[in-house]
């Protein structure tokens, strides 16, 4: 017996608060780091994050329960995390394609204010200790995995202080664009990269 239409009850998706709309999700997230860049963290307001994004302070803890919560997810969607590095057959080469994937990062202008007002953070409490360990810890793994390609390789000694390498790394490409905001071209990379595997290879940094 076919039933009545009436009968039938339709399926509507939710409407109002029940839905979070990606659109305004990526809204809220640019709206955060562009007011964050301007104010800092410590004096960051949701009122005008919310406003900045076109919406309602609700609609932010509708997603998060906290400005700390908050901060951590819009940072863990963005591209702070280096993709992996491919092998290139040869440490130079390696570091070369890791300092290109890290200026790429370093270079928006957002995370260039973001990352010290985050270490000034840090030195001041410890409410934002977890996402700067999770940015730092996430960029060490790249640099892992090219320290570990050598010694697999032979081009660096298994006793090789892996902690002080990674430690390295990275440092004078942060200190060239985010402290002293400088410029650094494709040739001042490969620079670096020599200078950085030759350290690597002549230095003695065991324990």
């Amino acid at each position: 017996m076919e039933r009545n239409r009436s009968d039938v009850k339709t399926r509507r998706p939710p409407s109002g608060a029940a839905v979070q709309r990606p659109a305004l999700t990526a809204a809220l997230c640019r709206a955060l780091f562009e007011e964050w860049a301007r104010t800092g963290y410590a004096a960051l307001s949701l009122e005008r994050v919310a406003a900045r994004a076109g919406a309602g302070k609700a609609a932010i803890y509708r997603r998060w329960s906290s400005k700390r919560d908050f901060a951590s997810e819009a940072v863990a969607m963005t591209a702070t995390d280096l993709t992996t590095i491919p092998d290139e057959g040869d440490l130079e080469a390696d570091i070369l394609a890791f300092l290109r994937a890290l200026r790429r990062v370093l270079r928006h202008p957002l995370v260039r204010r973001i990352l010290p007002d985050l270490h000034a953070e840090r030195a001041r409490s410890d409410e934002l200790a977890p996402l700067l360990d999770g940015v730092t810890e996430a960029r060490r793994r790249r640099g892992q995995d090219i320290l570990e390609r050598a010694i697999r390789r032979g081009d660096l000694p298994s006793s090789l202080d892996r902690e002080l390498a990674l430690d390295l790394l990275p440092s004078p490409l942060y200190w060239r664009i985010v402290v002293t905001r400088r410029r650094i071209t494709v040739p001042e990379l490969r620079r670096q990269a020599r200078v950085l595997a030759t350290a690597l290879r002549a230095a003695d940094l065991r324990m």
